[in-house]
């Protein structure tokens, strides 16, 4: 098991403040952002079966492309290999779905409707 980390105390020991957490959006360090939150969040059921955030509680249908989904096996196969936990395409799509719906502002999304009303969609 890990240390944990005091990220406060170590803050204050090297005279620092703390503004906020900060987080990859893309890129190499996107990729290794999402590695680390894969190996933190997924864990083994108590009745087995493979690994997977025990939060996630909602099961939906996504409709998606040929293209998307190969994508997404793709990135899968990346991952497992990086990370040793095994993971499945939808479980990615679902990691990636809720990071980009953290990530977007208010404003974004307002921009968002503001974009598909102009083009009269």
């Amino acid at each position: 098991m890990k240390p944990h980390l005091d990220m406060d105390r170590i803050a204050r020991e090297l005279g620092a403040d703390r503004k906020g957490k900060v987080s990859a959006a893309g890129g190499y360090f996107g990729a290794l952002q999402l590695l680390a939150d894969i190996g933190s969040r997924f864990r083994v059921p108590a009745g087995g079966g493979r690994p997977t955030d025990p939060r996630w509680t909602e099961r939906r249908l996504v409709p998606l492309a040929p293209r998307t989904l190969q994508r997404l096996e793709a990135l899968t196969e990346r991952v497992r290999t990086r990370s040793g936990v095994h993971v499945e395409p939808m479980q990615l799509a679902a990691l990636l779905l809720e990071k980009t719906a953290e990530r977007l502002s208010d404003e974004e999304i307002k921009g968002l409707v503001a974009e598909r009303r102009r083009s009269g969609r």
